[in-house]
């Protein structure tokens, strides 16, 4: 990383095992970009330290006492709509996938592989990116393909031919140098055309357009 993207990012950590948030602090701390500034053992708790210290990132559990993850999400993006939340769970499960996408959350990680993917999803979630394990594409995918199936219709075609393009290019993980250098344009303009993508979309960040991407089929299965 360079010195321009050592900042911080803090995080608000929430399990009611203490154990697994040992363990997850242990990952999370040893990185010099993130830093656990606040532990909470439910949703409730969350809430409650999200109003009294600065977070960038939550990062939930799904099944907590009193609060689930899924609750406490909602919660905090209607406080925040500037944290980032991440859902990190033991249940490959499509019904809590979506349920925490449904939630705003950006990403979904398995606790049986945080060790390899929780750094890259904290990442990830900062740069307004999704971060989805195998099973969870495979299950946007599905999706997609039951509602073509049940003869819902792509939208309709609101964005120029290059909009689409960036549009692709972006729910498809490229940078925006690599964009640039694909479709030789600047980098300003790119930045540019998928400003105008968002707007004309009514959408927020690179997630929102990912599933915007694949609703339309401009991600081919």
């Amino acid at each position: 990383m360079t010195a321009s993207d050592t900042r911080v990012i803090r995080i608000l950590l929430a399990d009611d095992h203490a154990l697994v948030r040992r363990g997850v602090r242990l990952i999370l701390d040893r990185e010099p970009d993130l830093r656990v500034v606040a532990e909470a053992g439910d949703g409730a708790e969350a809430i409650a330290l999200a109003r009294s210290h600065e977070v960038d990132l939550a990062v939930l559990d799904i099944a907590m006492p009193r609060m689930t993850g899924l609750q406490a999400a909602r919660e905090l993006l209607a406080l925040n709509p500037d944290l980032r939340v991440l859902i990190l769970t033991m249940h490959d499960n499509e019904q809590y996938f979506f349920q925490a996408l449904k939630a705003g959350a950006s990403g979904y990680v398995l606790k049986s592989v945080a060790d390899r993917d929780l750094v890259a999803a904290c990442r990830a979630s900062m740069r307004d990116e999704p971060f989805l394990y195998p099973g969870a594409v495979t299950a946007l995918i599905r999706n997609y393909l039951d509602r073509v199936r049940h003869g819902e219709e792509p939208p309709e075609q609101v964005l120029t031919p290059r909009e689409e393009e960036v549009l692709k290019l972006v729910a498809e993980g490229h940078s925006s140098k690599e964009i640039a250098e694909m479709l030789f344009i600047s980098i300003k303009t790119v930045h540019r055309h998928r400003a105008n993508v968002l707007q004309k979309l009514g959408l927020r960040d690179r997630l929102e357009l990912t599933r915007y991407a694949i609703r339309a089929g401009l991600i081919e299965p």
